[in-house]
């Protein structure tokens, strides 16, 4: 079983994803044994990424920080720039699914949305969770907003979630003031997806002493490392007289003075030693390096009795004031007090028995066509096949042998003359030196294939020299290297008719035991989910016992390629609602399908929205495990079917991958003689995979 995955990402800035995301891991460690932390796009590489670095170090994941990652902010950007945002997510899925193959569970940190640039498009993370296929943890900033103004966020976010096709796991509103989460407390308990209320704990927004000297890259007068963990609750400028100054002091105050101001420096270590003042967090010195002297020796004496730290910067006053305010506060392994603050945070206000109990309930549904893709792309190099090609004097597909080789998604056999291959590679600028060519008109083969196909069609009238001719055609010899092993699968058609194709494989290969008729399907790419239609390419008005064949065989097709089949037996009418000669063909044949597979789950006759759209379905047809949530759908015939695919792919932007033959013994397949070299290569992976599966 595919291990299970989330999306944690916040919509908005300065929301607070880490918190989180620690707490969701400490869930999902106690929960599961091999958990992975990935993070699709990070700010600057994966061994500086704060949150990465915190995760992988504080659980102690055994992971390569390598492996957690796919793209630079920068990087990124640049493929969003160049419109070549396709190779963007098809980069982020290889790099998680690699992730995925050892684990039973991947948690997901998505870009931080302070880091978004204009080149940065703005639902890129919801992008990316759509096409990884994980369920969304969304989060918002309910930090100096009204317990109404959250609400409102709240509901929005949902709605732009949905918009974009995301499975919608949870929210959490963050940094809310006390006064805010008791007033949302009281809707909490009927809301879906569940809102998980988290109040502002300050000193979690704090940086300490170390993040600032990094941030500022001051020098540090001791080397107390110890000292630098103290959190700065304040910064306060000190310019005025020592009377002036002492008053003002609170606790966690950074002191920012001039490093001539010897005054108010031994003031400041005075002041620790002092039981009636505050404790300040350090003293950060402008304008210079603390020089030596009788201050700086008195500092160093008393370094050991008053551990107060001591940075200094060439900046002015009023510059370094301002850029301490900049200073992002950070949860590191080493600030064991803050984790412990954000861990016991997530713990106290979240619901872990209702949270833990949705992991196995919600999974994305979502399958959009670069996931499908890339799945069989996947798949198909896990165990590559060998496929003929043998339309060789087409450019297409020469470009599309490039793309197949360069991918390792299978192994190629070329038919054609090996010299005029050569030529029309090196005119395109293809390297095909990977690929198999073999010459139907020279090959040794050429003389078992023609006695062989002579005894296979003898009875039926073939002569030895008309089965000599027939090895001529490429269609025919590579219908022979399926037929005998020396290859797993063939496409053809980008040049050649249908007929071309099928009839040698009928004659051939021949079709798999209880099935009769070769039909085929198109798998419908969707925004968001993958559909089977068939047939829609080869039998123009099946009876009622063809038809059932087809179901039969489109939803073995559909589970060749991780589709749930759930069968529609498509009609102008749902249920007993209707009447008339090719409704009851359709109810005849859903009657045929389920003898024939009782395993099935099949509804007919049903009319195509009662099939996809669950509104309809709740008024038409209930009770079915099908109408709705249709996965497979049989045309009743080629008109209908033709039509609607067609009309799909235009209208709704679906990629049609297809026509892909079923019910012969082994695979091959007939390409559109309009197809594109994308369609070439796709076809070519279901192929192979149809090959592993006849295996």
């Amino acid at each position: 079983m595919e291990s299970q995955s989330l999306y944690i990402a916040s919509l908005e800035k300065y929301a607070g994803s880490l918190i989180v995301t620690l707490g969701m891991m400490e869930l999902l460690k106690r929960r599961y044994s091999r958990v992975a932390f990935f993070r699709p796009i990070v700010d600057q590489n994966g061994k500086r990424d704060a949150d990465l670095d915190c995760v992988l170090r504080h659980f102690q994941l055994q992971l390569d920080c390598d492996d957690c990652w796919a793209y630079r902010r920068e990087d990124a950007e640049t493929l969003i720039a160049e419109g070549r945002s396709h190779e963007l997510v098809e980069g982020v899925i290889r790099k998680f699914r690699a992730l995925q193959q050892n684990a039973e569970f991947v948690l997901i940190e998505g870009l931080s949305r302070a880091s978004f640039s204009s080149a940065l498009e703005q639902d890129l993370n919801l992008q990316l969770a759509r096409h990884l296929g994980s369920p969304l943890v969304s989060i918002i900033n309910g930090r100096d907003r009204s317990a109404a103004q959250v609400a409102e966020a709240v509901r929005m976010e949902s709605e732009v979630i949905r918009q974009h096709g995301c499975t919608h796991f949870a929210s959490f509103a963050n940094r809310l003031s006390p006064e805010v989460s008791e007033q949302l407390q009281a809707g909490l308990a009927n809301m879906t997806p569940p809102l998980y209320l988290l109040p502002e704990l300050a000193e979690l927004d704090t940086p300490t002493i170390a993040e600032v000297e990094a941030a500022l890259n001051c020098n540090s007068v001791f080397n107390n490392d110890q000292s630098r963990g103290r959190t700065v609750q304040r910064t306060l400028v000190a310019d005025m007289t020592l009377d002036r100054f002492l008053p003002t002091v609170q606790d966690g105050d950074l002191v920012i003075t001039s490093v001539d101001r010897s005054d108010l420096i031994l003031a400041c270590f005075a002041a620790i030693h002092a039981r009636n003042l505050p404790t300040i967090a350090g003293l950060l010195l402008t304008g210079g390096e603390l020089q030596q002297g009788a201050v700086a020796g008195l500092l160093e004496g008393l370094e050991a009795l008053f551990p107060l730290p001591v940075l200094t910067t060439w900046s002015d006053t009023f510059t370094t004031a301002a850029q301490v305010k900049q200073v992002a506060a950070q949860i590191t392994p080493e600030r064991t007090r803050k984790l412990a603050q954000a861990l016991g945070l997530f713990a106290r206000h979240v619901d872990a028995e209702q949270l833990e109990s949705r992991f196995d309930r919600v999974r994305s549904q979502v399958m959009t066509p670069i996931m499908f893709e890339y799945q069989l792309f996947e798949r198909a190099h896990r165990d590559r096949k060998r496929i003929v090609l043998p339309e060789t004097a087409d450019e297409r597909i020469l470009r599309a042998a490039e793309i197949l080789l360069n991918r390792q998604v299978v192994e190629l056999i070329l038919l054609g003359n090996p010299d005029d291959i050569g030529h029309q590679c090196s005119l395109l600028q293809l390297d095909l030196s990977g690929a198999q060519i073999i010459d139907p008109k020279t090959s040794p083969l050429k003389a078992q294939f023609s006695e062989q196909f002579y005894q296979l069609r003898k009875e039926r009238g073939l002569t030895l020299e008309a089965a000599t001719d027939a090895m001529e055609h490429i269609s025919y010899f590579g219908t022979m290297l399926v037929y005998n092993n020396l290859a797993d699968g063939m496409v053809s058609g980008a040049s050649h008719t249908t007929a071309d194709t099928i009839r040698p494989a009928l004659q051939i290969v021949k079709t798999l035991p209880g099935i009769s008729v070769v039909s085929s399907v198109f798998l419908m790419c969707l925004e968001n989910q993958v559909l089977v239609y068939g047939d829609c390419a080869v039998n123009q008005n099946p009876d009622a016992a063809q038809l059932a064949q087809i179901a039969v065989s489109s939803a073995q097709t559909a589970r060749q390629f991780g589709i749930e089949p759930r069968v529609a037996m498509l009609s102008y009418s749902t249920g007993s609602s209707g009447s008339g000669a090719e409704v009851e063909k359709v109810r005849e044949a859903t009657r045929i399908a389920r003898e024939m597979a009782p395993e099935l789950v099949i509804e007919g006759p049903i009319q195509y929205d009662a099939a996809v759209e669950p509104s309809v379905a709740r008024q038409k047809l209930p009770n079915s495990p099908v109408a709705g949530q249709a996965t497979v759908l049989v045309f009743p015939d080629l008109n209908t079917g033709n039509n609607t695919y067609k009309a799909v792919q235009r209208s709704a932007n679906a990629i049609a991958i297809g026509p892909v033959l079923q019910g012969l013994k082994r695979p091959i397949n007939d390409l559109s003689r309009g197809c594109l070299v994308e369609d070439i290569v796709n076809t070519v992976a279901i192929t192979a995979i149809q090959a592993q599966g006849a295996e």
